[in-house]
């Protein structure tokens, strides 16, 4: 299913990856059982988005979107595993996932990241 055009914003996108850098270096460091390293997981997701200072023309923003949430879907599967959990954390990536068009697979994602089910600022 393609993004959610009127979802789309790339800059701030870009402003979630860096908050959740920064939850990750306040962080104790945990390797998932993969052996992934998260930090270069969100590295990559980093410099993704990292060109979009403002938002695209629609087809190249939805297309930047698309591989954008591809990388975020990884680095979602990969904090799970490595047992991170944490209200703000799942909140970071549902926001992630609206930014980049896919509001509903934010939502469930956030809360296997962590975010409180009740939490008032979920949708």
């Amino acid at each position: 299913m393609p993004p959610k055009a009127a979802y789309v914003n790339l800059p701030h996108a870009h402003t979630i990856a860096g908050r959740l850098i920064y939850y990750l270096a306040n962080r104790e460091e945990r390797t998932p059982p993969s052996g992934a390293n998260l930090r270069d997981l969100l590295d990559d997701l980093e410099e993704m988005l990292r060109p979009f200072d403002t938002d695209p023309p629609l087809a190249e923003g939805l297309r930047a979107a698309e591989t954008a949430a591809e990388q975020a879907r990884l680095f979602a599967d990969e904090v799970v595993l490595a047992g991170y959990r944490g209200d703000r954390l799942g909140q970071c990536v549902r926001n992630l996932f609206e930014c980049l068009g896919f509001p509903e697979e934010g939502a469930a994602r956030s809360l296997d990241c962590g975010e409180r089910p009740d939490s008032p600022l979920r949708p």
